[in-house]
């Protein structure tokens, strides 16, 4: 199963950990793990893409894939807005995904 955590302080999303392999079909056709996989790279690069000088930590290959992400101290206003409001697009569409596919993908807030 894949595993998507965000992590949050108070309505603040700082960051998030996505890790796992989803099991809805053998590695290299699973299509739950590449649209897991697919929005977490995609957010990351979004991310980096805003001015963000702290990459992510990406991982992928036989088990699957992880992603570590921890937003920055010290972000401008127009940053720290710019990244929530990408983090709060990729929690929904983590979480319309898991609607899909419940067996496969489990999608919390720590």
């Amino acid at each position: 199963m894949t595993t998507v955590t965000f992590l949050t302080e108070g309505k603040r999303i700082i960051g998030f950990d996505a890790k796992g392999h989803s099991g809805y079909s053998e590695e290299g056709s699973d299509i739950v793990c590449a649209a897991a996989s697919m929005l977490a790279f995609a957010l990351a690069e979004a991310v980096q893409a805003a001015g963000l000088k702290t990459p992510p930590v990406i991982e992928s290959g036989c088990g699957g894939f992880r992603v570590e992400f921890r937003l920055p101290g010290g972000l401008s206003a127009t940053n720290e807005n710019t990244c929530q409001a990408l983090l709060t697009g990729l929690m929904l569409l983590f979480s319309e995904l898991h609607s899909e596919y419940p067996d496969n993908i489990e999608v919390m807030e720590a």
